[in-house]
């Protein structure tokens, strides 16, 4: 393996002394990558424990590997996508094999290529794919050391591809001191320090003098183990230092001292070969053209400057290498903060400024002390290049620096106002707070003012304060009005979604939405924003009736919205088509806006708009594709890291009436999404157990969790309680309950004149009539939602009937109903609502063996080979999948084997045949 790296060969050497095992383990890795397995490790010590010994151990070992490498810089870890480009950069010829979302991903990021800002994960996506074409010619290992200093921006890349791993050649190893977040739960390796034996062994080997016994056990005590240490402490002291231990320090950690010995070395220097190593520890890239050029700045000959050599502290050939990453920051520290500024001026001056200009607006940022509108402006152009690439929290770091060298307070507020948005968008919410209070402080102009407000509201609603927040918005709003009034609509209806889904109560929900009803009306013909807040608040304020008109005309705009759009309001289009009981494109409104997200490539919102796609299809007892939908949010979910509630998997779990899986999910969401603040996960959890509790016949607890559920904000989710609610109730016997639960159900549904609408209505008042009106409602209920896509709720309609009909004493009718809800919820797999049938059926004096679900998955396959195999049924190739499904083309096939041996088949053309389509088997996006 070409290994193109620098250091003291020495020091690699005495570090694998002692490291028989962790050696072995890299060569398991080595072997597993050449049978076509992937391997990731992150491997984690303290400073000179001997990490970086391990991993060029690893390099050394890997003949016939690719190489890849990349190291964390201290200073660049504020440039967006700096690590993964030093990483990918030998791969980028093969960015054409991509295909062309991800290309242009991976383009924009590496400012070869103009356009919209991608999804991190999109290039995750892309680098999963560029390493996995690569392995394809040979087994690769890819080596990123120093990896506490990536940029944020590569982290989450690379933390995205290594989960991804599993069926390449390629091994992914990571050299840290401590595991940056976005690597945590990655298998690992911690590197301690030496046993005694190889300690002594060691210090024998760089010792000259004979030592006292007891001086050695002290230098190996005082050492931990660490090899660098073992190296370093004794360099330096005389003989008779060393022979009666005064040279021992004792009030500074480790990596301090070991620090302290790199200077004691680096003050033994001559001042021109100081300025020298200051030079290249403040230039990340290891550059010798632009050390030599600052260098000749600055006035120092190279031929003087290395007329003694530097110690072994570091070399300066094809690259100018550090022995350590403290000797680094053992220079730069050491160093006085006049010769830094020196250097870093130096340093910008021979930095291209059209091919590396973010690197020099921080070189020239770190020369300045002193406010400076020039330095200013450029940091402020590079938050906009790094904003373009989807460095949002490069950009913040940028506008940081920016606002602390801008000496006119209005424009400080105006460029802490675009860091404080940057960085809530990054998702570090202190930060934005932090810029936040700077703009507020500086503030010219109220509207300055009152977008600080703004980010302000928006951070307490990222938090999690779901009670704080709505007010918050809906004053930010108002504030807005005289200033901006778009802004302030939008700012309107995202306060009305953060009442309606995630506050405890109604109270602010009102509020808001008596303000948006209060809006006036603006001139010409309402926008599609317009017509949703309009709709929205006329819901809460004045009643379905009232509201019906504008939320149709909403709906009809917002199921054609351009896709810049459908990332703003998508949300509100999904709520609407169950708002107004659309059952027949309740589930194509969500299903096309999967499609724009996913080819956007906006991963963070794909969970939400497929958990909205997966309700309405698990409603329609599609259990299968369902099934499908729940795994790709679940990937999509693992991709990003982003926590979300299982909305589908709970109703779905539910819905199949499996009460010792579904009890334990339903706890643990209410547990989570209680502590995050995340109410809407409650309600689904609570709207689960209802469900669920009536399909079990446990009508009290039922009663119970309903009830729960209608009180919840959560418009949505309180009408779709009212069905459970009025038919536990009845069944416990609280008639009063009950007819309130009615009256609900009644104003939600009556105005809406849809079969969905009316068939639930009807069968809930079926349950409360009288003889003489029952078996009539029943009827037309039954006939209603046989004219819906909602099968589950039409068996339930038969089951119901078919119960009254028993106990009125006419059971030939009541078995004709029963069985066709039970072969109904047989064949949908719900098996719970399917024993309450088979239980009503012998009630009646019919024998009835349980039935399995005839169109159950086979049992043999896991969701995920479910899932591919319907893919590539549908006639997705295997780079389509995985771009799906967040795993690499190779990955795919690798599944696919294991699916052709399970299934008895041996080809993708053979899957049509072993899982042929049902009715109502949608493909699964």
């Amino acid at each position: 393996m070409d290994r193109r790296t620098g250091g003291a060969g020495h020091g690699e050497n005495v570090g694998l002394l002692g490291r028989g095992p962790e050696c072995a383990a890299f060569d398991r890795m080595i072997a597993a990558v050449r049978t076509g397995q992937s391997r990731v490790l992150v491997v984690h010590g303290e400073p000179g424990v001997g990490k970086s010994a391990l991993l060029a151990y690893a390099e050394r070992a890997a003949t016939g590997v690719q190489g890849l490498r990349a190291v964390g810089v201290e200073s660049e870890v504020e440039l967006a996508f700096a690590t993964l480009h030093q990483l990918c950069a030998p791969l980028l010829d093969r960015l054409g094999d991509l295909p062309a979302p991800q290309r242009d991903a991976l383009e924009t990021v590496f400012g070869t290529r103009a356009g919209p800002p991608p999804e991190r994960f999109l290039v995750g996506l892309a680098v999963l794919s560029l390493l996995s074409a690569a392995s394809e010619k040979s087994p690769l290992l890819c080596v990123v050391d120093d990896a506490q200093w990536m940029d944020r921006a590569s982290a989450q890349v690379l933390g995205f591809v290594a989960r991804r791993l599993l069926a390449e050649s390629v091994a992914l190893v990571f050299g840290t001191r401590q595991r940056p977040r976005d690597l945590l739960g990655l298998p690992e390796l911690e590197v301690t320090g030496l046993s005694d034996a190889d300690a002594y062994a060691l210090l024998d080997s760089v010792t000259h003098a004979l030592l006292d016994r007891h001086v050695r056990e002290r230098f190996v005590s005082e050492a931990q183990g660490n090899p660098l240490a073992l190296l370093e402490l004794p360099r330096g002291l005389t003989v008779t230092q060393m022979a009666g231990g005064f040279g021992l320090l004792h009030d500074e950690t480790l990596p301090g001292r070991i620090e302290q010995s790199f200077l004691a070395r680096i003050e033994g220097l001559p001042e021109e070969t100081r300025l020298l190593l200051l030079i290249a520890a403040a230039e990340p890239t290891g550059d010798p053209a632009l050390v030599w050029g600052a260098a000749e700045r600055l006035g120092i000959v190279p031929a003087t400057a290395l007329a003694s050599g530097t110690d072994g502290l570091a070399e300066f050939d094809a690259r100018v290498v550090f022995r350590h990453p403290l000797v680094r920051s053992a220079v730069y520290g050491a160093a006085r903060p006049k010769d830094r500024r020196a250097v870093h001026l130096a340093l910008a001056e021979v930095t291209d400024p059209q091919a590396d200009p973010d690197r020099r607006a921080w070189h020239l940022a770190s020369a300045v002390t002193m406010p400076d509108e020039i330095v200013a402006t450029e940091l402020e152009r590079s938050a906009e290049r790094a904003r373009a690439r989807g460095g949002l929290a490069t950009a913040a770091a940028f506008l940081q620096r920016s606002v602390a060298l801008t000496a006119d307070a209005g424009r400080r507020a105006e460029r802490a106002l675009g860091g404080a948005d940057a960085a809530l968008w990054a998702g570090d919410l202190d930060a934005a707070r932090e810029l936040a209070d700077i703009a507020d402080r500086d503030a010219q102009a109220e509207f300055q003012r009152v977008r600080a407000h703004l980010v302000r509201s928006h951070v307490t609603f990222a938090s999690g304060f779901n009670n704080e927040a709505p007010p918050m918005l809906l004053a930010a709003a108002r504030r807005l009005e005289p200033f901006d009034p778009g802004l302030a609509r939008e700012t309107y209806l995202v306060a009305w979604g953060s009442a309606s889904f995630g506050a405890a109560n109604r109270d602010s929900l009102v509020a808001i939405s008596r303000a948006m009803r209060d809006l006036p009306v603006p001139a010409g013909a309402p926008s599609t924003l317009d017509l949703v807040i309009r709709g929205y608040a006329l819901l809460i304020t004045d009643g379905r009736a009232a509201a019906l008109p504008t939320l149709r005309e909403a709906l009809a705009a917002l199921t054609d919205l351009p896709l810049r759009d459908v990332l703003k309001w998508g949300w509100a289009a999904c709520g609407l088509t169950g708002l107004l009981w659309e059952d027949r494109i309740m589930p194509e409104v969500p299903a096309r806006a999967v499609e724009e997200v996913r080819a956007a490539g906006a991963l963070s919102e794909l969970p939400i708009y497929l958990h909205a796609w997966g309700i309405p299809v698990v409603l329609t007892g599609d259990f299968a594709t369902a099934e499908a939908i729940v795994a790709q949010a679940d990937a999509a979910t693992a991709a990003t890291g982003v926590p979300m509630t299982q909305h589908t998997r709970l109703l779905l779990t539910a819905m199949r009436g499996r009460q010792s899986e579904a009890v334990p999910l339903i706890a643990a969401t209410t547990e989570e999404a209680s502590a995050s603040g995340q109410l809407n996960g409650v309600a689904s959890a609570q709207r689960a157990a209802a469900l669920l509790y009536n399909g079990l016949a446990d009508h009290e607890r039922a009663f119970s969790a309903a009830q729960a559920n209608f009180q919840s904000a959560n418009v949505l989710s309180s009408q779709w309680a009212l069905p459970e609610l009025v038919e536990a109730a009845a069944r416990v016997g609280d008639v009063a309950a009950a007819l309130a639960a009615l009256d609900e159900l009644t104003d939600a549904a009556e105005p809406c004149d849809t079969d969905w609408a009316q068939g639930i209505l009807t069968r809930c008042r079926a349950l409360l009539s009288d003889d003489d009106t029952a078996d009539a409602l029943y009827r037309e209920a039954i006939e209603r939602l046989g004219r819906t896509l909602l099968r589950p709720e039409l068996a339930r309609a038969h089951l119901l009937y078919g119960e009254w009909l028993r106990r009125s004493g006419r059971r030939v009718e009541a078995r004709t109903h029963l069985r066709t809800a039970y072969e109904a919820f047989t064949s949908i797999g719900m098996e719970a609502f399917a024993e309450r049938a088979r239980r009503e059926l012998l009630a009646t004096g019919e024998t009835v063996r349980k039935r399995r679900n005839e169109t159950a998955v086979s049992e043999e396959l896991t969701a995920q080979e479910r899932q591919i195999a319907l893919l590539v049924r549908d006639g997705l190739s295997n780079p389509e999948v995985g771009a799906r499904l967040f795993i690499s083309p190779r990955t795919v096939e690798w599944h696919l084997r294991k699916i052709f041996v399970k299934l008895g088949i041996s080809s993708r053309r053979q899957l049509p045949d072993a899982l042929p389509r049902g009715e109502s088997d949608a493909a699964p996006g």
